[in-house]
């Protein structure tokens, strides 16, 4: 598999160099292509999802995988000849004046390798695509193992709309994606956990790969006394739920004024009662994705209980979850949590929901900065000032005001984390410049442009000319 690999790289190489420079229109019809396999599979890969899953909906996989991806492509197919475009930058003056030009130029990288995650196992492997492939890049994939059916639907339906030489799927375990993470690409997205990107990023670091890494960590949601809580708690609810937690932007945690701590549990039991009546019997409720992290779900809430922590069960239908033999979880809300509990020092993805409070909004912004920055942060209050003193005084990939999530949906922002949530940015633009080249090009006019201003020895009256002209205060 390793030498198909290899093999695979140099062929999208060698084609890649050989069609330079490619056409707008040749971007324009893979975009395309990758529509329509988005359109013309979504029913197959919603199954596929659904098996890997144990349960998801086909409306979520649609709504959270296909519908982003064909969106994201939509709109670089509808912008990516204005991005492309060459940039004027301004000479240093006077180069200007006789006659200098500089522009940058964005030139695709060539090769770039998508390592992707089970969670939204479609989505975050197109959403990419739409800036892979309108910044003119080959491609080559690596699907999770864990949504190994999802992987074989992209083994067979990718080679149907695209030649091997632009665009591939690997599948397979551990190894697979090791020895796909230490290929010579000349690019490397990855999405997962932040302690598989720390390994990803020392492969790449042997063929000096540059790296997008999305990963994640724990999303705090702050509270304030002025917002309205029940709207917050169904908001909350929505987000926490939706593939029942199992999203890098997931709120992680609640931070709540105390004397509004209840309230605001009382919102978010309302929010998940009114979005779903029931939960184990419910399609629309998404199950743990596999055993293994089912038991460390339930290993975080042993570990909280034990440490002191209060659990309260948000089971609408009070359905008997211990009789089923799937990985459905109800969300459990934990009060009086601290740092010494495990549902407070891992990204949870999943169905919990710790409660934090606080006596006042500094000590709620100290709490979140004395922490790895997250890859979301969420504020909800109708109080101006405290909204701006949250988003200035802390630092996160992104934030959303009075909900969570909802910045990852806006195609024309960046989307990314910062320190231990990621590094690098996709979506829109954004997106088309990560995995494009910004190549400078400076035109030197007919004079002697270095003769004029003493850069040529001997050196003399111009030299110290320009040197005095240069360095003062």
């Amino acid at each position: 598999m390793t030498a198909d690999m290899q093999t695979v790289l140099q062929k999208q190489r060698a084609a890649f160099t050989s069609a330079m420079p490619e056409p707008m229109s040749v971007r324009r019809d893979r975009m395309d292509r990758a529509i329509a396999l988005l359109i013309d599979y979504k029913d197959v890969f919603a199954q596929a999802v659904s098996a890997d899953f144990g349960h998801r909906s086909t409306e979520q996989t649609l709504m959270t995988d296909i519908m982003p991806s064909v969106s994201a492509l939509k709109h670089a197919k509808k912008h990516f000849e204005s991005w492309a475009r060459n940039e004027k930058r301004k000479p240093t003056f006077p180069l200007g004046l006789i006659g200098a030009k500089a522009d940058v130029v964005y030139q695709p990288k060539g090769v770039v390798g998508v390592i992707a995650p089970w969670n939204f196992p479609v989505g975050m492997v197109m959403v990419p695509m739409a800036g892979i492939l309108a910044a003119g890049n080959r491609a080559m994939i690596k699907p999770s193992e864990y949504t190994e059916r999802v992987a074989e639907v992209f083994a067979e339906a990718v080679p149907k709309y695209f030649a091997e030489e632009e665009m591939a799927v690997f599948t397979g375990g551990v190894e697979v994606g090791t020895a796909f993470s230490k290929l010579a690409f000349d690019h490397l997205i990855f999405t997962g956990a932040t302690s598989v990107g720390k390994h990803i990023m020392r492969a790449a670091a042997d063929n000096l790969v540059p790296v997008t890494l999305e990963l994640g960590g724990k999303s705090p949601t702050i509270i304030g006394r002025s917002a309205d809580k029940k709207k917050a708690g169904e908001r909350i609810a929505l987000g926490k739920m939706m593939n029942a937690g199992q999203i890098c932007l997931a709120p992680d945690y609640l931070l709540v004024a105390k004397e509004q701590e209840q309230e605001m549990i009382d919102g978010v039991v309302n929010g998940v009662s009114t979005l779903y009546p029931s939960l184990l019997n419910n399609d629309d409720y998404t199950s743990v994705v596999n055993g293994r992290n089912y038991d460390r779900l339930q290993g975080y809430l042993a570990d909280a209980k034990e440490k002191g922590a209060e659990l309260i069960e948000v089971n609408p239908a009070n359905e008997d979850f211990g009789s089923s033999n799937g990985n459905k979880m109800p969300l459990t809300i934990v009060r009086n949590v601290n740092d010494d509990m495990k549902v407070m020092q891992e990204e949870i993805f999943g169905p919990i929901l710790p409660v934090m409070t606080y006596s006042s909004m500094d000590e709620a912004i100290d709490y979140v900065n004395a922490h790895d920055r997250p890859l979301g942060l969420y504020y909800f209050g109708n109080d101006k000032a405290e909204e701006q003193r949250v988003l200035t005084r802390t630092i996160s990939g992104g934030a959303t005001v009075n909900d969570v999530i909802f910045h990852n949906a806006m195609e024309d922002l960046p989307f990314g984390g910062i320190g231990p949530s990621g590094m690098g940015n996709y979506h829109g633009a954004d997106g088309f410049k990560t995995f494009s080249h910004m190549r400078a090009v400076y035109r030197q006019p007919a004079m002697d442009v270095a003769g004029m201003a003493g850069f040529k020895p001997p050196y003399g009256k111009s030299t110290h000319k320009t040197l005095e002209r240069e360095l003062r205060k």
